[in-house]
């Protein structure tokens, strides 16, 4: 029977009541996170980093993701180092084996109140032998006795002298009697042998003697012939050669050293694969090797937590003609894969048909990124349209990670979509990327990424942001159907711009409908699962073409409508955060139910807002423009759904009546301009500048309309905003 080491309660067999279950830290010393207990607080060794948390290892073959919600800080500010020991709390084990981590305060033995070792036989303290070990050891002792007991029998019957030198000599030269006399003496000692076979062992023939020495020849000629090398084979076979010994040859695109080996994932034109080589636990294996070194690996292809890795005999680093078979191997299989056959646009837009080449251009970056084994970063604006878009990339893109690389992680690992408060790509949220990418480059030796920004970064606003990426020499694709800047071509590499091209046709594309024809680009193979994506992307008069098209596919008007709600709610929810599974949910698995119920809360929250702000809106007439004012400060809920754009945006539809007329939401230092007329923000920002010279107007917006000033201003500002606009008309 134990007893708690706490409190020295009778628990059985275990060593710690359930009331203590919290104050004990456990080293795990077991092979299945089946035998994990939920609850627990366990050491472990940080593995590595993904965009959404840490990974920790508990054990050879255990391993849990303490995910960036269960930290009491932010992710990027936590100090652990892959080969750190760690405490974490298992939050539970999930069916398929994933173990879920929680945060500890607790970072170290002398901060709990025990340490116990927990193996699948129970749980001892750390000084104390485990019940396998104790019978191990007595086995060990049975076999011990057993053997000095035969020991010293033989020793009996043996009982051997000390040889002199003399005797030591003799044995050296053996006499003609010595090897003549022994073998009788032999005989006749040994009462079972009978004569033949004494004279048959007096004298080995020449036959034997023959056939010895040319076993002994055959023996050095087959030690002295090298084994073949293993043959090289494509990354993409190596699924179906587990427990084979091969060879591959590649780039090495990352490098992570957790508490045991170190791991390089190498590809080739066909994939990637983790290869693991070990010197000791937690030491660096081969430190002359980066990202970007072509090598040469021979090892054998394993099974390790569900995915393909490879387990190192040898890993060579290539030079001269080695490496740069390896890289030209690599350079033509990028080139015949990277670049998209063609563009079909979905429901034949002439527009986005206008726009093939950039948007091939744009694909062939993505699908290059994806075989380089490069991060791509998705960033767009948190409205129903900019999520449109990113989903739209997301949904093309992971299949293509999946098939690249065999870790069934990867997809968190080089994709990652995150959301924009405003649909300029500012410095805030410039920083805040950089931050992350060279973190990522120097603690996981990954490559920089390629930033795609959709419905955002294409005007001179976000000049600043799109410079900071460039100094370190970033990639950078901006794909906008609304607005976009002659300047931002020269910032990025690639810019579709359905204004910039002259692009005649429909000039109300949403950047939705634009980028969800570039997904189709990207991974023809989900096209199917598009269709219906650009009819959500619009709030009000979606194109024909695209309504026929979302109803051929199962969602008609009532339904589109919902999942854009839906979708616009989700947004402003956590505004930084993908919410990847959520959303794909919504906009690709969902029956119905979960974007209707959404959808209402929507509507629920839209109806009460817009009640309000109709009931305070402020209305005028300057030079034949009807204009309605809203004090955005004093009857909106800022921090409360819906977002001010939002709002003003649904407040507009329904004033407007085909005359001329402009809603205007002013509040503390912003406004945001709505008109029925197509009128610049930049031109009434400039003209309302030169009204009121000391308020400091600037356009914070082309998109949203968006207008800023000083706040001691907001009088004269709200005036010349209105001459400025009425003036545009």
């Amino acid at each position: 029977m134990g007893s708690c080491i706490i409190c020295g309660t009778d628990v059985g067999g275990g060593r710690v009541c359930d009331s203590h279950q919290e104050d004990v830290a456990f080293d795990f010393r077991g092979d299945s996170p089946d035998d994990l207990v939920p609850s627990r607080f366990y050491r472990g060794v940080v593995d590595g980093y993904a965009e959404f948390g840490v990974f920790v290892d508990l054990a050879p073959g255990v391993t849990g993701l303490l995910h960036r919600s269960e930290l009491d800080r932010r992710l990027d500010s936590l100090d652990w180092e892959p080969g750190d020991d760690v405490f974490v709390q298992v939050k539970g084990v999930r069916d398929n084996g994933n173990v879920d981590l929680g945060w500890s305060i607790r970072q170290a033995d002398r901060e709990f109140r025990g340490v116990l070792v927990q193996e699948p036989s129970g749980e001892h303290l750390p000084d104390e032998a485990s019940g396998d070990d104790v019978e191990e050891s007595e086995a060990d002792d049975d076999a011990g006795a057993a053997e000095s007991a035969d020991e010293d029998e033989t020793e009996a019957d043996a009982e051997p002298e000390a040889p002199s030198e003399e005797a030591e000599e003799a044995d050296a030269e053996p006499s003609e009697s010595q090897s003549t006399d022994a073998p009788e003496a032999d005989a006749a000692a040994d009462e079972g042998v009978g004569s033949d076979d004494a004279d048959a062992s007096e004298e080995p023939t020449s036959e034997t003697t023959a056939e010895d020495e040319a076993s002994a020849e055959t023996d050095t000629d087959e030690s002295d012939v090298d084994e073949p090398e293993p043959e090289r084979v494509s990354i993409t076979s190596l699924g179906d050669a587990i427990g084979d010994s091969v060879r591959i040859e590649g780039e090495v695109v990352g490098v992570r050293q957790t508490g045991g080996p170190t791991v390089f994932e190498v590809s080739d034109a066909t994939g990637a694969v983790d290869v693991a080589a070990f010197v000791e636990p937690g030491v660096r294996a081969h430190p002359d090797v980066e990202v970007g070194d072509a090598v040469r690996v021979d090892g054998e292809v394993e099974s390790h937590r569900g995915d393909v890795q490879v387990e190192s005999e040898a890993l060579v680093l290539l030079d001269g003609e080695d490496a740069e078979t390896v890289r030209r191997r690599l350079a033509e299989a990028l080139t015949d894969e990277a670049r998209p056959e063609g563009l079909q646009p979905l429901a034949g837009d002439e527009t986005v048909a206008e726009l093939a080449d950039d948007l091939l251009d744009a694909a062939e970056a993505v699908r290059r990124a994806v075989l380089e084994s490069r991060p791509i970063v998705v960033r767009h604006p948190a409205t129903a349209d900019g999520y449109v878009a990113g989903a739209a990339v997301e949904r093309a893109v992971l299949p293509l990670i999946r098939d690249e690389h065999a870790k069934s992680d990867a997809e968190y690992h080089y994709f990652t979509r995150r959301p924009l408060d405003e649909p300029v790509y500012g410095m805030d949220a410039a920083t805040n990327d950089a931050t992350r990418m060279l973190q990522d480059r120097d603690r996981h030796d990954e490559k920089l990424p390629l930033f795609l920004l959709v419905g955002a970064g294409s005007t001179t606003e976000s000049a600043d942001g799109i410079d900071l990426l460039s100094v370190y020499g970033v990639d950078a694709v901006v794909v906008d159907a609304a607005v976009a800047d002659p300047e931002t071509r020269d910032a990025v590499d690639t810019l579709v711009s359905p204004e910039l091209a002259d692009a005649d046709g429909d000039e109300t594309l949403s950047t939705g409908a634009l980028v969800a024809s570039l997904a189709s680009a990207i991974n023809d193979g989900v096209r199917a699962d598009l269709r219906h994506l650009p009819a959500v992307s619009y709030w009000a008069d979606a194109p024909d073409r695209y309504v026929d098209l979302a109803r051929d596919a199962g969602y008609d008007a009532e339904r589109v409508a919902e999942l854009r709600e839906a979708v616009a709610l989700e947004a402003y929810y956590q505004s930084y955060q993908d919410k990847r599974e959520l959303i794909a949910d919504l906009l690709f698995s969902d029956g119905g139910d979960l974007a209707a119920h959404v959808s209402e809360q929507f509507r629920e929250k839209l109806e009460a807002e817009v009640e309000t702000a109709d009931a305070n809106v402020v209305t005028e007439a300057v030079d034949g423009v009807e204009f309605a004012l809203l004090d955005t400060d004093g009857y909106t809920h800022r921090y409360d759904f819906p977002p001010t754009p939002l709002l003003l945006d649904d407040l507009h539809r329904r004033r407007a009546d085909g005359e001329p007329f402009a809603t205007v939401g002013v509040g503390t230092d912003e406004l945001y301009v709505r008109t029925t007329a197509d009128v610049s923000v930049r031109d009434v920002a400039d003209r309302a500048a030169e009204l009121a010279p000391g308020a400091d107007i600037a356009t914070a917006g082309v998109r949203e309309g968006k207008i800023e000033f000083l706040s001691g201003e907001r009088d004269a500002v709200e005036d010349a905003v209105v001459a400025a606009v009425s003036e545009s008309f």
